[in-house]
């Protein structure tokens, strides 16, 4: 049978470990003393519990797919160029650019409010920022993009602003119709689906860069 300290076959107690006197000393200096003792007599594998999961932030796949959005709209010119798809060459000297979002909610008037100080140039103003309307406008941009270039043959396109619409469906508007002048039967049209193509791929350049700024204001949440 185990003895206790205090009466064992040789008459005399135990010897103490220093770490148990020092666990009983009175209040003063050495009062965090029974704490560390504590925390020293904790088995280590307590030590080793594994941590948690970081939290998956909200717009991680935005993220991600607005990076496929701006590879896929670039790839896209790309190969209109390099191809003639278009009978001519595409460049933004050949075409007059056309804002097709001017008339609606867009990601420039969505994210960002105009400054009198800086000639009405549009400003991210953080104090009054509102995450849920740019996402919405992003959306809307997306949708008007998706109507125009629907009747124009590259898949690739389609499917990844399908995938950036999906991955932003809760701010999701009503559908626009496609428009009937984005054909390639004429030379006017082709006109005006090379300079969509340019404006796509700025808008692109434009809705990756908030898609990084957005996820930098939830990361410091």
């Amino acid at each position: 049978m185990e003895q206790r300290g205090n009466a064992g076959s040789s008459g005399r107690a135990a010897p103490r470990s220093a770490a148990a006197w020092g666990c009983r000393q009175q209040p003063g200096p050495w009062a965090l003393l029974p704490a560390l003792c504590l925390a020293l007599a904790l088995p280590a594998l307590s030590w080793a519990l594994p941590k948690p999961p970081a939290p998956r932030h909200r717009l991680a796949d935005e993220l991600s797919r607005s990076r496929e959005l701006l590879v896929a709209a670039n790839d896209s010119l790309h190969r209109v160029k390099e191809l003639g798809t278009l009978g001519f060459e595409c460049t933004l000297e050949e075409v007059d650019l056309e804002d097709i979002t001017k008339n609606q909610m867009n990601t420039i008037t969505a994210c960002t409010s105009e400054d009198p100080e800086t000639g009405n140039c549009p400003v991210l103003e953080r104090s009054t920022f509102d995450m849920s309307k740019c996402l919405q406008g992003i959306h809307k941009d997306l949708n008007a993009y998706r109507a125009e270039l629907k009747n124009f043959n590259d898949q690739k396109v389609l499917a990844t602003i399908d995938e950036m619409m999906k991955a932003l469906s809760t701010s999701s508007g009503s559908a626009l119709q496609p428009s009937a002048s984005t054909g390639l039967t004429s030379f006017k049209g082709r006109m005006r689906l090379c300079s969509i193509l340019h404006a796509f791929q700025i808008r692109t350049v434009t809705i990756n860069r908030m898609m990084n700024y957005l996820s930098s204001l939830e990361s410091a949440l």
